[in-house]
């Protein structure tokens, strides 16, 4: 090292054989102490065997331990790249502590029976929460109403797409529209249910559209009285407060399209639908796309408006998987089972959404 230089900088090939056993032995150490504690914490669980805990945060306070020795030992093993290391290992630590321990909890109280009603407590139950979700036509009903509600999309698309064509053209007003119609969208779900679905839609007292349905002549306006209305009038709800949001998507899309193409499109002799199917749809794709999936995650998640106006009914017409995985909590208290059924919803999910964003990537591909 020249006398100019003012910083040593460690090397992998500065490291003794002796500070690397250090290193390591701090990194198996404190995952082999945090393993004990975890396993003899599972066995007192589900195994009868008593260790003395009272709760979790022995293993709490062994993961802790693990993480403050894997950042020190990555400063012992690799010198000034394990200090820059340190700069995100523990953020990333603590992301873990908030995801996947919780889901851990989650799958034990998942194959638990555990009634909050009830004296004995939690007790592991192995499958038979797996055998009751098998058998409840409660819950496959919930999902099949999902497969309406997702459905549903697909018009909302259609008008989420026309009003952004509609904004996006020079037409009056244009900045007055733009506001007013993204107005659903500053209001939360449980206000629309509340404003819509219990002041105007409801028979007893008789709402503002109720009177206009009788003054048209209908004897019995019951929107929540039979399934398929309870059910349209919920997607309809729901799509008054989400259309917004893929149109204003879909009108920043048509806005970064060039001009020049549009243009070019009209000389060679493309005008309104035709340039609208060969040109616009086409480059509109990667951002419909993008919608159409940001929109599916919000409409599986469908819950505020369903418990606030309907609660599922009527018999669980309404009902989509998170309001009845709620109405199991909050009505009878199974926490277990409960429990349960959001793991699977859960697990259902990421395999939707992963087949769904390869087709999106395969369909793009050749278009990108």
């Amino acid at each position: 090292m020249s006398h100019g230089d003012l910083l040593h900088v460690v090397t992998n090939d500065d490291i003794s054989p002796g500070r690397r056993a250090l290193g390591r032995g701090l990194i198996w150490g404190s995952l082999a102490l945090m393993a004990l504690v975890a396993a003899a914490q599972v066995a007192q669980e589900w195994g009868g065997a008593s260790f003395g805990f009272a709760n979790w945060r022995p293993t709490l306070y062994a993961y802790l331990l693990f993480s403050i020795c894997l950042c020190w030992a990555q400063v012992i093993l690799r010198g000034e790249q394990g200090k820059r290391t340190l700069f995100v290992l523990p953020a990333a630590l603590f992301v873990v502590s908030l995801t996947v321990f919780p889901l851990l909890f989650g799958l034990i109280i998942a194959f638990s029976n555990w009634n909050l009603s009830s004296p004995d407590g939690r007790q592991f139950n192995g499958l038979d929460n797996i055998r009751q979700m098998w058998s409840d036509p409660f819950y496959w009903n919930a999902l099949t109403n999902m497969v309406w509600y997702c459905l549903a999309i697909l018009p909302e698309y259609v008008l989420a797409f026309g009003l952004a064509l509609l904004l996006n053209a020079q037409i009056r007003a244009r900045k007055f529209f733009r506001v007013a119609f993204l107005l659903p969208l500053m209001l939360s779900p449980v206000a629309v249910s509340w404003m819509i679905g219990k002041s105007m839609l409801v028979i007893q007292p008789a709402g503002p559209v109720i009177r206009l349905l009788r003054g048209l002549g209908f004897e019995n306006p019951a929107l929540f009285s039979t399934g398929w209305t309870a059910k349209a009038t919920i997607m309809a709800m729901d799509a008054w407060t989400f259309i917004p949001f893929m149109m204003i998507m879909i009108l920043a899309g048509l806005q970064a399209i060039p001009k020049e193409l549009q243009e070019a499109a009209r000389v060679d002799g493309a005008t309104g639908w035709r340039s609208f199917w060969e040109v616009t749809f086409p480059l509109m794709l990667p951002v419909s796309v993008t919608a159409l999936l940001i929109r599916l995650i919000f409409k599986l998640k469908l819950a505020d408006i369903i418990i606030n106006v309907t609660s599922g009914g009527p018999g669980g017409a309404t009902d989509s998987v998170t309001s009845f995985i709620f109405r199991e909590y909050r009505d009878r208290s199974n926490v277990g089972y409960g429990t349960l059924l959001a793991m699977v919803y859960l697990v259902v999910i990421i395999l939707v959404m992963t087949v769904l964003m390869k087709f999106a990537d395969k369909a793009m591909r050749p278009r990108t």
